[in-house]
């Protein structure tokens, strides 16, 4: 009997190495797993809560696009929804002050001249602009079209308006556009298009807006990209 039960304990003891030698597989397997983990590239820390963390897009390449003659049927209403990767923006773009100036937009939406582009200036309590393929402030589609405000025009926030150079004539829009986050713009004079106003998402700008950019060229330190601008008719 005790060589019999010497004989057991020395088969149990091998049994017991045997199964921790299986044990160790696992381990060994999922090393690899924990070092991808630790290298991958930290989230943009100064990326809002909620928000993709993406790449900043390189400039757009833009084929020539010819002049558009569509405008607005000032009859209908015009929707146009911003998927922003922090979120949706939508847009009521206003038929009836601005046939022109929405028609061009809505134009450049059709095309998807906006998918892929980024919001490339940042102003605390003003504005987050957007609409330009070349993502640095210098792009537009190659034309523009006139459409004078109204006089009376204030842009208060949630107003998303045209951007235009200092030179040009007040209405005169490309594809670069604007969305009031405060009340900084509000002292603006009535030189930029008007295009409508926000009606839903307003969170979504203000969260945008908050993302810290560079005080002299307003470009954000972590981008926000447009994966499409559609126009909905109604």
């Amino acid at each position: 009997m005790p060589r019999l039960l010497a004989v057991l304990i020395a088969s149990l003891a091998l049994v017991i190495a045997a199964c921790g030698d299986s044990n160790d597989e696992p381990s060994a397997t999922s090393t690899p797993e924990a070092a991808a983990t630790e290298t991958a590239a930290p989230a943009n820390e100064f990326l809002p809560e909620g928000c993709e963390d993406v790449q900043k897009p390189a400039p757009k390449q833009v084929d020539d696009i010819s002049k558009p003659k569509e405008k607005l049927d000032k009859s209908k209403s015009y929707v146009a929804t911003i998927s922003t990767t922090c979120g949706d923006i939508e847009i009521a773009l206003d038929s009836k002050q601005s046939p022109i100036t929405g028609g061009s937009f809505k134009y450049l939406a059709d095309k998807k001249f906006f998918d892929g582009t980024a919001f490339h200036r940042i102003v605390p309590d003003f504005v987050i602009q957007g609409g330009d393929p070349a993502g640095d402030g210098t792009g537009g589609p190659g034309y523009s079209v006139e459409e004078a405000p109204d006089p009376g025009l204030k842009y208060t926030k949630g107003v998303v308006a045209m951007a235009k150079t200092g030179d040009e004539p007040a209405g005169t829009s490309g594809s670069q556009f604007f969305i009031v986050t405060g009340d900084g713009a509000a002292s603006l004079t009535p030189d930029y298009a008007y295009l409508g106003k926000v009606t839903s998402g307003m969170d979504v700008v203000e969260k945008i807006g908050g993302i810290q950019a560079d005080p002299n060229s307003g470009q954000p330190a972590a981008p926000v990209v447009m994966k499409s601008v559609t126009v909905k008719e109604s």
